[in-house]
């Protein structure tokens, strides 16, 4: 791609596997001619007909009290802040492994100078249809078989990469290279191992970014 293109990314705030792989694509943004643009996904509106274990229900229903945060704050203040908010939750939940409440997402909202109003959301239920909204935005390009991150680029969409750690600079590139031109491939539907090591945080691409867009 000699034009830049925008490349959607769908993704839950509580998922320590889409957090690697939006600092991965935050990185791709600086070695290739994309811009990426981040939508809320919810794991639980994708898990709510399931069968699930009591305390994976437990924190999917803290998920979905930080997804209405998220979701007010960008109807209230515009698609732009959603990076810098995400960059700043990110980082507490999964790098500092703060608790997944109200108190540390009041934080992250001060932190990118948000109204610490925006809190209140959190047990308003009216954002409940636009974070679904925007869930089915995502989930129907690829099916309900996945979970999060989702990635739109043009004509293509897929789910994952899952990797750790997340790649920096050129290899970051590389990664968006090959990945693209497996997902584009008509036809292409999987290619899996067996993971032998969780997310990885202390190395990688920074849990911050200058070039959010």
């Amino acid at each position: 791609m000699s034009e830049r293109s925008t490349v959607d990314f769908w993704f839950d705030p509580l998922c320590p596997w889409a957090w690697l792989s939006s600092r991965w694509m935050l990185e791709v943004q600086t070695v290739r001619p994309v811009d990426v643009k981040f939508h809320l996904m919810s794991l639980a509106i994708l898990n709510e007909d399931r069968e699930i274990p009591e305390q994976y229900q437990k924190l999917l229903a803290t998920g979905k009290n930080i997804g209405r945060v998220v979701m007010a704050a960008q109807v209230g203040h515009g698609d732009e802040v959603v990076p810098g908010l995400y960059t700043e939750l990110g980082r507490r939940f999964h790098h500092e492994e703060r608790e997944r409440d109200r108190a540390t997402v009041a934080e992250a909202l001060a932190a990118v100078n948000l109204p610490a109003d925006l809190i209140e959301a959190w047990d308003d239920e009216s954002w409940d249809e636009k974070v679904r909204a925007s869930h089915e935005e995502g989930q129907n390009l690829v099916g309900l078989d996945v979970g999060t991150p989702v990635i739109r680029v043009a004509d293509t969409a897929f789910f994952g990469p899952v990797v750790t750690p997340a790649p920096a600079g050129e290899d970051a590139g590389k990664l968006w290279d090959g990945v693209l031109l497996v997902a584009s491939t008509p036809g292409f539907y999987e290619l899996k191992r067996t993971r032998d090591e969780g997310p990885r945080f202390d190395v990688g691409a920074a849990p911050r970014h200058d070039r959010a867009a």
